[in-house]
């Protein structure tokens, strides 16, 4: 017969054994199965993940094989980065890849993730000198070899060093690893390798952690940098369990219009390097290629007076970009006129629009507008307000901007033309390309460096009737 403490110790036991539930998308936990990750909140993708752990356990101690030592002794040669040979990757990456290393690749599928990371593999393959002096394993688990076969054929990276293998069996990868000692492992996806020690199936949260732990094990001991490509959920994050982003060194973020050139490749996380540079690609049938001036892409009409049309200068991480907005105003039929936007946020032009109204006696009301950025940029930081209000302005009034003329300032509610950060570099890539005139807000001279200034105009203006007045766009149609 059983003692009550007994009873109670199996109890306790049966209780902290029971399933656990975690989110397939984000990773999220819970003691009790539910329809909504409470996280992510995504519905349908909470699953059973096996047992609860029971308690804690004890460890025991392992000798060491190493005594600490001074961090002034550790020898730092063997963790200098190495150049990958694509010098935008580079850039991001905080001058290439370092022995041991894990970078994982996030993007949207077709945005140009494996054909970016296979010219990678080329050019790292090649070595700086040209003639093939590393090697490099290439594992695929989303399409044949065959394929990647095709596209690298496509795209010129036909390396004599790269090796290819489509695999998506854990141990089978490892294998290839032992079998050809690779200086750079590339893994396309983490999502499609599965281990047979693990239960689930491949892109599960429980394979997805099994995988990469492994791959970040092989890379430490054999000190090689490592490249996995990751998937997305639909609101942009990486899939997966949320420790895959603690647990690799850099995480990086590829972004662009499906219907657009540009690719920009920005560094989420980044244990070597800065997280605020971007690289700039461009996507074209021959693959991928970096882009060091990448404003002539948002430029149409560079010192040309056109109505309708104002440059601005936006910062991608500490990259300025030169960028056209365009606007077109015209009589609507409509008893609610039409308000588009593409490249900037709808109701960012929604308040732009109160503003000019208000203060500077425009008059949109019966008028359908609409604004859109060239070549499938983005304007999203308020620094392009100003030049958004100055191309509807003109526009409407049917008036161009003197040739030459840049525009950068955030507009407040009040009409007031407002400071933005990074005046200095916004104002040295207009004057290097070929602009003559920048309208910026108040004390923007006093702040600015003559260098950066230089060859420049700067006309300040506290109030945007200041800056409409400022450029001659004539009077508002009343």
């Amino acid at each position: 017969m059983s003692s009550p403490t007994s009873s109670r110790a199996r109890s306790g036991a049966a209780k902290n054994a029971r399933p656990a539930y975690r989110c397939t998308e984000c990773g999220w936990a819970t003691a009790k199965w539910v329809g909504r990750c409470g996280e992510c909140q995504a519905w349908g993708s909470v699953a059973e993940d096996g047992p609860a752990a029971a308690g804690p356990r004890t460890v025991a101690v392992t000798p060491v094989r190493s005594a600490a030592r001074p961090i002034a002794e550790i020898d730092v040669e063997s963790a200098r980065a190495t150049p990958t040979g694509v010098d935008e990757l580079d850039r991001v990456l905080g001058g290439g890849l370092v022995p041991g290393a894990v970078v994982l690749m996030a993007g949207e599928p077709g945005v140009g993730k494996s054909t970016l990371l296979l010219e990678v593999a080329s050019q790292y393959a090649r070595g700086l000198d040209g003639h093939g002096s590393r090697t490099v394993l290439y594992v695929t688990g989303e399409e044949s070899a065959g394929q990647v076969r095709l596209r690298a054929e496509r795209v010129g990276a036909l390396a004599p060093s790269l090796l290819l293998a489509a695999e998506t069996d854990l141990g089978t990868v490892l294998g290839h690893v032992d079998a050809t000692s690779p200086e750079l492992l590339v893994v396309d996806s983490v999502q499609t390798i599965a281990s047979a020690e693990v239960d689930g199936i491949s892109g599960g949260v429980s394979q997805v952690r099994e995988v990469a732990a492994a791959l970040i094990a092989v890379a430490k001991e054999r000190q090689v940098p490592v490249l996995l490509v990751g998937h997305v959920t639909k609101d942009g994050t990486v899939a997966g369990p949320r420790t895959l982003e603690h647990l690799v060194d850099v995480v990086c973020q590829f972004e662009g219009d499906r219907h657009s050139r540009l690719r920009l490749v920005r560094a989420v996380k980044n244990r070597f390097g800065p997280t605020d540079e971007v690289g700039c690609f461009e996507l074209a049938e021959s693959g991928i290629t970096g882009l060091t001036d990448p404003s002539g892409l948002f430029l149409s009409h560079l010192g040309a007076g056109v109505p309708g049309s104002c440059v601005t200068v936006t910062l991608e991480g500490r990259r300025p970009l030169a960028l056209e907005i365009q606007s077109l105003v015209a009589p609507s039929p409509l008893a609610n006129p039409r308000r588009t936007t593409n490249g900037m946020d709808s109701s960012r032009l929604a308040q732009i629009l109160a503003v000019l109204h208000r203060h500077a006696s425009l008059r949109l009301a019966d008028q359908d507008v609409y604004l859109s950025t060239v070549g499938g940029a983005r304007a999203g930081e308020p620094a392009a307000d100003l030049a958004a209000a100055l191309a509807i302005v003109s526009a409407r009034t049917g008036d161009a901007l003197p040739p030459g003329t840049v525009a950068f300032g955030e507009v407040g509610l009040a009409g007031d033309v407002r400071p933005v950060a990074g005046i200095d570099r916004r104002l040295s890539e207009a004057a290097r390309l070929g602009f003559v005139r920048a309208v910026v807000p108040p004390g923007t001279r006093a702040g600015t460096t003559a260098r950066a200034a230089a060859g420049l105009e700067l006309v300040e203006a506290a109030h945007i009737a200041e800056a409409v007045d400022a450029v001659a766009l004539g009077h508002a149609a009343r």
